[in-house]
């Protein structure tokens, strides 16, 4: 980690010095001892103005012996036993990372009552699923989680760990780099892995507007989260393969001070993370009235109606029906959108579906970039003509 050393007993000019800093970083202390506050940039304006006073100095960076930390390892999300899908999406890309540095595919599981629901892990092409299956761990309670998982770390020392983006996924990983004092990267769009086992993870910046390539090559493991929806799950095979290998830990170590006291389950409602087609309507739909022609084209159609950010922020849809960065991300076999621009921010939620149709009367909309069929044209125009062939077709 880089610092700025001053050297006391080079100064001579004292508001000279005080000056320098643009941001007002430089301040004495009561024991007239000049100092860098929190307000410094590291921009080094005051090593080029006063080289003799200020020095920069980088610290060697920690080393990691790579050959003692081997697998890419899958935390598998459940409730209750019932897998949570985009498990097995990263099992998917695990498989394909290990086939390529010759790793093997782990998997961990936490829970009671879970020996069946494991054993449905290894018809996904795993090689070994750990787990940990105590009465401490029938109801997810953070600490003793997070006990189960460190623990699993220290004994196993996989290379690689992959968790789902979900409230669980995002709940445990952060807690267990930052045990390690290791990296992690959220909600990741692209994974790969180097031939020296350094895994590449790629994920959008500044509000979309940049895409981050992150590296943590000199810590292990390497922590990342990934959305549901953003990679394909392996095919069930009939066969199962690898095994199951079942992990022990001391009762005092799951203890915790939050109680269960009741559970309430939420109505389970149509996402449209699930959804085959998805109409979305976007800030070319000016009044909330018009959102009946998005919904007449969706009836038609068998489809889900879902929206970009401005028409959440204009109160006309929930929140639970946004795509992209700051909303779902889908995959489905097909989706219209319906005035959207394209905004990168929105374009990660829904770039893998399957087929995209874009409706836009800006030739130069960035939609168009990665949809598959364009409409050029008013969506108030084309909408209603698109969903009278529609129903003339169905007829």
């Amino acid at each position: 980690m880089a610092k700025i050393v001053v050297h006391q007993d080079k100064i001579m000019d004292r508001e000279a010095v005080l000056n320098v800093c643009p941001f007002k970083a430089l301040e004495f202390t009561a024991d007239d001892e000049l100092i860098l506050n929190a307000a410094c940039k590291m921009c080094r304006i005051c090593i080029k103005r006063f080289p003799k006073i200020f020095e920069y100095v980088e610290d060697l960076p920690p080393s990691v012996n790579k050959d003692d930390w081997k697998g890419i390892t899958v935390y598998i999300d459940h409730m209750e036993g019932e897998i949570h899908p985009v498990s097995f999406e990263l099992i998917g890309k695990a498989r394909k990372m290990a086939d390529k540095i010759g790793h093997p595919v782990q998997c961990l599981m936490i829970g009671e009552n879970i020996s069946e629901a494991a054993q449905e892990v290894l018809h996904y092409g795993a090689d070994e699923i750990y787990v940990y299956d105590k009465a401490q761990l029938r109801d997810f309670r953070i600490e003793p989680y997070a006990a189960a998982f460190e623990d699993y770390i220290n004994k196993i020392k996989p290379s690689i760990i992959l968790v789902g983006g979900t409230s669980i996924g995002r709940s445990l990983a952060p807690r267990l780099a930052a045990r390690f004092r290791t990296g992690l990267t959220a909600d990741c769009t692209i994974l790969d892995v180097q031939e020296n086992t350094d895994l590449d993870q790629i994920r959008p910046a500044y509000g979309g507007n940049i895409m981050a390539h992150i590296h943590t090559p000199n810590h292990r493991p390497q922590f990342a989260t990934v959305r549901y929806k953003i990679f394909d799950a392996p095919k069930r095979q009939e066969k199962s393969s690898g095994k199951l290998i079942s992990c022990d830990i001391d009762d005092d170590k799951l203890k915790s001070k939050i109680k269960v006291i009741e559970i309430k389950k939420k109505e389970k409602v149509k996402s449209i993370e699930d959804a085959d087609t998805i109409i979305v309507a976007g800030r070319a739909i000016k009044k909330e009235e018009d959102l009946k022609m998005v919904y007449d084209l969706a009836e038609e159609l068998d489809a889900m109606v879902a929206c970009t950010r401005p028409l959440i922020e204009a109160g006309w849809m929930d929140a639970r029906l946004q795509i992209g960065l700051s909303g779902r991300t889908v995959k489905p076999k097909l989706i219209i959108t319906c005035g959207v621009s394209g905004a990168i921010q929105f374009v990660a939620g829904m770039n893998n579906a399957d087929t995209i149709i874009a409706i836009n009367e800006n030739p130069k909309a960035q939609i168009f970039d990665v949809a598959h069929y364009a409409l050029l044209g008013d969506v108030y125009e084309i909408l209603p003509q698109l969903t009278a062939q529609i129903k003339e077709m169905k007829s």
